[in-house]
């Protein structure tokens, strides 16, 4: 077992980051941003737009600053994980953790303990994107200890993401009876965009983020129902299609998709109050979204974008960012945010934070407050942008805190001080 201590320094510096944006004098390109007053503070994103692409309504990007008037702090708890991917609350207050090259560890917050790698899980393609992705607990969890993940699974020409479930033995040591419960084919070669969240719903079904691969021979996949590709999908524990789902009965479409033409979407969440799923997911150069996920509906890529090719390069000829059919982002980013892991905010900790969308930001590097009110981003706040840390994933634990955790093998601690 290691036992990591709490790095000082980068206390420190979180700390004096977060006395700045308690006391209102941090400048408009680190923290602009207000607790209950959303109309004092200019937006966070200040730099040049990659596009001139105009929005579809007010508000669908660059919205007010916002600023969190409660003294809060984010604690570096360990910097010992390796690529971690998912992270998850145990009932006990501990933290399941995914690395991404195909480990799970147990890490306990309060003394930073890090378990040895978890055995028993499939063997991972952790080229490029993949690996170990995404986890999350059965429900029950407590009694029937299951375990339910995602990965990029290598097949005999190439890859694919893939849903797996097992049950954490008594020890912790393993993940007995490990068995893949569901394949997002056509498996491709390639190391790209693998989606790769997942998250159970109030009947017990799973909800699972598919990507498009990436490669302009896949992209047209996300359009295209019979394939897994670029999809959110709705399957039970045993990976069946759920009754009920949109296109259930249709010959000329996969019954377990939800919903359709989403590039890489890393993030999902159900909203505390409204019940609605939500994601986040990738653009191009540009046009990173967050979506309200509807049944049968269509996010339009690689359509309707508002971003570019990495190249610069227009996409689509003439480029569009709207089309009767296809559904409009609550809220985009251009520069990009990289939205990875997101979760709302339920605890009492921090009461202004309640109802609040947290989202781990890579090339950002800082996590993203965004403040909603009736399905609309009304407020957006950077939280620990000092720490230049790309922040792969975030979940509330037990203690009712946000956990974080980055790129580079760090988990933080982000919660009232």
């Amino acid at each position: 077992m290691k036992n990591i201590k709490f790095m000082i320094p980068t206390t420190l510096a979180v700390a004096l980051m977060t006395s700045a944006s308690c006391s209102g004098t941090n400048s408009a390109s680190e923290n602009p941003d207000s607790g209950s007053d959303t109309t004092s503070y200019p937006p966070v994103e200040n730099n040049k737009a990659n596009t001139d692409y105009k929005p579809a309504f007010e508000g669908q990007t660059r919205v007010v600053g916002t600023k969190t008037t409660t003294a809060f702090e984010g604690k570096m708890i360990t910097d010992a994980l390796t690529s971690p991917w998912g992270i998850v609350g145990l009932p006990d207050g501990r933290l399941l953790i995914a690395e991404n090259a195909g480990n799970m560890r147990i890490v306990d917050p309060a003394n930073a303990n890090i378990s040895e790698p978890i055995t028993g899980l499939p063997k991972v393609d952790d080229n490029g994107q993949g690996g170990l992705l995404g986890l999350t607990l059965d429900p029950s969890f407590e009694s029937n200890r299951m375990v339910y993940w995602v990965f990029s699974e290598p097949a005999a020409n190439g890859n694919h993401t893939a849903v797996a479930k097992g049950k954490l033995s008594a020890d912790e040591t393993k993940i007995e009876s490990a068995q893949v419960i569901y394949r997002a084919l056509p498996t491709y070669d390639g190391k790209l965009h693998y989606g790769g969240r997942v998250v159970f719903d109030k009947e017990g079904n799973l909800f699972v983020s598919t990507g498009e691969r990436s490669d302009k021979e896949t992209r047209p996949q996300s359009q295209d129902l019979k394939s897994a590709l670029g999809k959110i999908l709705h399957i039970t524990t045993d990976g069946k299609p759920v009754a009920g789902n949109p296109f259930e009965g249709r010959a000329d479409a996969l019954p377990e998709i939800y919903s359709y033409g989403h590039r890489n979407p890393q993030g999902l969440a159900f909203h505390p109050e409204t019940g609605e799923l939500w994601n986040s997911e990738f653009g191009p150069r540009g046009g990173d979204e967050i979506n309200r996920i509807k049944a049968g509906a269509n996010y339009g890529w690689p359509v309707i974008t508002y971003g570019l090719e990495y190249s610069g390069d227009e996409i689509g000829t003439p480029p569009i960012q709207q089309k009767e059919g296809m559904e409009q982002p609550v809220y985009y980013w251009d520069p990009v945010l990289s939205p990875s892991g997101m979760v709302f905010y339920t605890g009492s900790n921090v009461p202004e934070w309640k109802n609040n969308l947290f989202i781990g930001g890579l090339s950002s590097t800082h996590i993203a407050r965004l403040v909603i009110k009736d399905n609309k981003v009304v407020g957006e706040e950077r939280l620990l942008g000092s720490e230049g840390q790309r922040f792969r994933d975030i979940t509330q634990a037990k203690d009712g805190a946000l956990y974080a955790v980055t790129d580079s093998g760090r988990l933080y601690k982000i919660d009232k001080k």
